[in-house]
């Protein structure tokens, strides 16, 4: 345990602080070896400024421990001339004392604490950090004790969690699966790989049972919640966010739609009667994951507007790949499947209608709602999008309100633990009523996305990528066959080329307006990372082929994705030069 050392982040005018300062130093006893205690300074107000150049003060002196604990039981005001007569009263030496408090060099020591508090990302003050790391834990001894003892696990676990955070974190999970399965598939383990895919496993009650791949598990199950998700993401762009103001939509809905009818067309052209020309929805999508992962690696080249739009326009072409998906690409149709899946449906309508809040109800009823779209013929993911829209919506709740109710509950309870001394933290109705009062802080579906984020991107989506694209060149493969050049095509030439256009023509009409940090050179540039269909291509690519043209389609697939995704940060990382206004 040597050699530990925690910074320690207050404002010394906020009692809560103090408090915390004791919990700090009773887990510190509980250690038992030496640790390092830092005092960095939060400042919110001109008090707390002057506050904090005491201490910076007191620390001069050999003093901080005990101007922190003067400042602890100070009930005057905070100026000047009152923290001087506390550094006198701790000193005896007024001179030295205002000369200290005076001294240029706190301005620079604010700061620099105020830019530390910022690096660490403390979710709240008062805060600490442990060898750098930021503790955002329960405020008790033990907690904190645990959190001391752990710290080599949790530097791993800081590492892993800022890899989750990590903007481009998703398309890296996404590559690395992908890349895993072509090694698998070409280096001796194919009849491994396809024996893995074509695994078959499920219920059996009585007679009756249903069984399907590890693949379709994948394919119809998982992404179901996937489509879930992006479900959320849709309403909530169209009820509250990019989507929801009709001027701030038109241009990001304008370009999806070229963006998805231009490859479509290209596709239908080169494919113009033969066996694969039904698939002309392949080229429409574009992964959202990936191509936001590549905007953010751009980082500060790009401008925070082309962000907010290439979001936008990803959100409305995936709710057209939806669409697509459910009108054409289901296989066959049955009739008694169709109409309970109907039946569920008019449930969740019911329960919407009659402000049931509770997203457990609707997850029950979407997974009845997948069984039987599944034994419908109609793609199984359709469920989680149906899941999405039946979950119920709501205006957030009053903050202040809450946070009224809770400092009721924790006076109350505090008063109980005082008149009990043997009650062991807050009572159960009491949790029960703090948990209901934070829950209504945002809408029901914001908790269930916040849930299935980080399973979708770094389980399901590399299980999808993995599953979907261990493709075999043992044999050779030809990608000169009119579907492969289609698909090829309609990602790198007609994503750009009908997104670009949409919204060049929808400018010109003055049906909408480019933001005036984007140039046009960033539309194509993001037109072209829109090329990278990938997950969203395959599915649609999964159910429009037949089983001896979807290992070309899916070579296609990641060819033209991996030449968009090229085109489209070259573009975009391109320097832009600035012109020179004519000064004649």
């Amino acid at each position: 345990m040597t050699g530990m050392r925690i910074d320690v982040f207050l404002d010394l005018t906020s009692r809560i602080a103090h408090e915390a300062r004791q919990i700090i130093y009773r887990s510190i006893e509980k250690v038992g070896d030496p640790v390092e205690v830092r005092y960095r300074f939060v400042v919110s107000d001109h008090a707390s400024e002057i506050a904090a150049r005491a201490a910076y003060a007191a620390e001069q002196l050999d003093l901080t421990e005990a101007m922190i604990d003067a400042l602890a039981n100070y009930e005057g005001q905070y100026n000047e001339a009152s923290m001087l007569g506390l550094l006198d009263e701790l000193s005896g030496d007024r001179g030295v004392s205002g000369q200290i408090l005076q001294a240029q060099e706190f301005l620079s020591r604010l700061e620099e604490d105020r830019h530390l508090a910022s690096a660490a990302n403390l979710a709240v003050m008062p805060g600490l950090t442990i060898d750098d790391m930021p503790y955002n834990g329960a405020w008790d001894e033990d907690a904190l004790f645990e959190a001391m003892l752990e710290r080599s696990g949790r530097r791993v676990e800081h590492m892993i969690d800022g890899f989750f955070r990590w903007g481009a974190a998703a398309a890296f999970a996404l590559l690395l699966a992908t890349a895993v399965a072509l090694l698998v598939a070409n280096l001796g383990g194919y009849q491994w790989y396809e024996a893995l895919r074509h695994l078959e496993f499920g219920l059996t009650l009585d007679s009756h049972g249903f069984r399907l791949s590890a693949e379709a598990w994948i394919n119809d199950g998982l992404m179901s919640l996937f489509f879930l998700l992006i479900g959320i993401e849709i309403k909530r762009e169209i009820l509250f966010g990019e989507l929801s103001d009709v001027k701030r939509a038109a241009l990001p809905v304008i370009g999806a739609f070229g963006g998805m009818v231009i490859p479509a067309a290209i596709y239908a052209l080169v494919n113009w009667n033969t066996p694969t020309s039904n698939a002309w929805g392949v080229p429409m999508a574009t992964d959202i994951a990936f191509t936001l992962g590549l905007l953010t690696l751009l980082a500060s080249r790009v401008p925070f507007s082309l962000k907010v739009f290439v979001s936008a326009l990803a959100v409305a072409d995936d709710l057209g790949a939806i669409v697509v998906i459910a009108i054409f690409y289901g296989h066959g149709f049955d009739g008694s499947a169709f109409v309970v899946a109907t039946l569920i449906v008019a449930i969740m309508g019911i329960l919407n209608r009659g402000r049931v809040y509770a997203t457990s109800v609707y997850l029950f009823l979407g997974a009845g709602l997948w069984f039987f779209i599944h034994e419908a013929g109609l793609h199984a993911t359709l469920a989680g999008v149906i899941t999405a829209i039946m979950l119920p919506s709501r205006p957030s709740g009053n903050l202040v309100g809450a946070a009224e109710q809770a400092r009721v509950l924790f006076d109350q309870e505090i008063a109980h633990a005082r008149g009990n001394p043997g009650s062991q933290g807050m009572r159960a109705e009491a949790l029960h009523n703090l948990q209901g009062s934070i829950d209504r802080l945002r809408e029901p579906s914001y908790h269930l996305e916040y849930a299935l984020e980080r399973w979708v991107n770094f389980l399901i989506l590399p299980l999808f990528a993995f599953y979907n694209t261990g493709i075999s060149f043992a044999d050779g493969l030809s990608l000169d066959t009119t579907h492969s050049i289609g698909i090829v095509l309609g990602l790198c030439v007609g994503k750009p080329l009908g997104i670009v256009g949409a919204c060049w023509i929808a400018t010109k009409l003055k049906i909408a307006q480019i933001s005036e940090d984007i140039q046009w050179r960033h539309l194509i540039g993001a037109g072209a990372l829109a090329g990278v269909g990938f997950t969203m291509s395959i599915v649609v690519a999964s159910s429009a082929f037949a089983e001896e043209y979807i290992t070309g389609a899916k070579l296609s697939i990641l060819i033209a994705s991996v030449v968009s995704a090229s085109l489209g940060m070259i573009v975009l990382a391109w320097p832009s030069k600035i012109r020179q206004p004519n000064r004649d």
